[in-house]
């Protein structure tokens, strides 16, 4: 827990260093970019030590998730920055001739970004590059749920930014509270949606707009005309070596078509062997964050309705904060395991008679963050992706969008609001400030009173974009 912190003080005093102008120039966002970039190359064996005592996370997931990712974002950004940074010429039209109009892109002011603790470097810098690649200053919150890279993220990046428009707070809740009771000109959070309602409200009474990366259980679509053992493979690495399924958009639950579900449940089973051995707990895989969300997911596995449903591992250890890969099979549709978004090593499948079926049930249910469609059919693939509402829709494989930076990153509904990554990071920090120049070459009378017929007929053939009646009127043809 961090020492305590006059958050009004703090964003005072970064109103003032945004007041200043130093953050608006791109050499001064580029080179805290590069300072990043720097703090994951220089602290990556104690990044991932620290991840490591939070999440027992591998080494490879840690490097591959939390540093590469962020640093492959920072490169993309540095890169096109400059042209995202140029006004935007826009079109002008009949009524405000001669003039130019323009979009300018302008930093927000002072951002608070809350991360959180499944992927606590990753999603705690990630909005931090589009907050600075914007030209803002910035709090930012590390989850206290994963504390050795709380401590480490507060110790060691003021070192490699700006230090004056880049402030670390640690804490709980009570210094959550306190730094949201503030005015800020953007807050980004990424979580749950029970903390995204308290953090909307906050942000309510100063008007100040939020960005909301949340989660929820995000379905797969498995028709009968894949290959079940390619299918089963991409679905695995999905859910299991993400974080031990502690990722908001792992699989959640699998909608199989009947005649595809023994041999899923068969080649699930297969990679599971073949990714961590007989005994999954002496491999290199991701523990439950802490006791309490090892009670919930125990709670759903150990649920009267569902405890007989488990066709593959189950076991768990309380001291070790271990829970086995699980498949669960056909629980019922009102248990706790398909009510709540699981986040954790467990993987319902349920059977379906056919796609029909699987989209009337997703549709149901509040709007997901991911949706993994596996068909070879087109127009399967197209009805999925046109019958339902996700955040996105990736087709036979999961997770990967995540990626590509090009694709906004972000839900709708109840599994968030705004998306971010590459250029869209950019955007959401970003004010798009509209211009427009004019001349004092020429003026319109038609504008000025009186309104006479003749301003009035002029007028609607310029709204109507009527250019060879307004010539002919001017020429008294008309």
């Amino acid at each position: 827990m961090g020492k305590e912190v006059d958050a009004a003080s703090v964003v005072e005093e970064l109103r003032t260093v945004f007041a200043s102008g130093k953050t608006r120039s791109s050499k001064w966002r580029i080179e805290q970019l590069k300072g990043i970039s720097r703090f994951l190359t220089e602290m990556e064996k104690e990044i991932c030590e620290a991840v490591r005592e939070d999440l027992r996370k591998p080494f490879f997931e840690s490097f591959t998730a939390e540093i590469a990712t962020v640093k492959r974002s920072c490169a993309e950004t540095i890169k096109a920055l400059p042209k995202w940074m140029k006004p935007e010429k826009v079109g002008t039209n009949l009524l405000v001739k001669p003039a130019s109009a323009e979009i300018l892109p302008e930093p927000l002011g002072v951002c608070l970004i809350i991360g959180p603790w499944n992927y606590p470097v990753f999603l705690t810098l990630e909005p931090l590059i589009g907050a600075l690649s914007a030209g803002n200053c910035a709090v930012v919150k590390p989850s206290e749920v994963a504390p050795h890279t709380s401590a480490l993220i507060t110790r060691c990046l003021p070192k490699y930014v700006d230090p004056d428009a880049v402030k670390v707070i640690e804490g709980g809740v009570s210094e959550t509270t306190e730094l949201l009771a503030q005015k800020w000109d953007k807050i980004f959070y990424t979580g749950n949606g029970r903390v995204a309602r308290i953090v909307m409200a906050a942000a309510a009474k100063h008007l100040t707009p939020v960005t909301l990366e949340l989660g929820g259980k995000s379905p797969v679509i498995v028709d009968s005309t894949v290959d079940i053992e390619a299918v089963a493979k991409r679905i695995a690495w999905g859910k299991w070596p993400s974080n031990n399924g502690q990722a908001c958009v792992a699989p959640d639950y699998v909608l199989a078509e009947e005649c595809a579900v023994p041999k899923l449940i068969t080649s699930l089973k297969a990679n599971l062997k073949s990714f961590y051995g007989e005994n999954p707990q002496k491999a290199e895989i991701s523990r439950v964050i802490n006791h309490v969300h090892y009670n919930r997911l125990t709670g759903m596995l150990q649920d009267n309705e569902t405890l007989d449903k488990v066709v593959h591992g189950g076991e768990t250890d309380e001291n070790d904060l271990y829970i086995a890969p699980t498949i669960v099979l056909d629980p019922p549709e009102e248990s706790p395991i398909m009510q709540e978004e699981i986040f954790g090593p467990l993987l319902v499948v349920m059977t379906i008679k056919g796609v029909d079926q699987a989209i009337k049930f997703v549709n149901s249910r509040p709007k997901p963050l991911a949706l993994y469609v596996f068909s070879n059919n087109k127009a399967v693939q197209n009805q999925v992706i046109q019958e339902t509402s996700s955040g996105a829709v990736v087709v036979n494989d999961t997770i990967l969008h995540v990626a590509v930076s090009s694709l906004p990153f972000g839900g709708v509904g109840e599994s968030g609001m705004g998306a971010y990554h590459g250029p869209h990071s950019f955007n959401i920090f970003s004010h798009k400030k509209a211009i427009l120049h004019r001349s004092f070459k020429a003026d319109n009378g038609i504008r000025y009173p009186p309104y006479t017929t003749k301003k009035q007929k002029l007028i609607r053939s310029l709204m109507a974009g009527d250019v060879l009646g307004l010539i002919l009127m001017l020429l008294g043809l008309k």
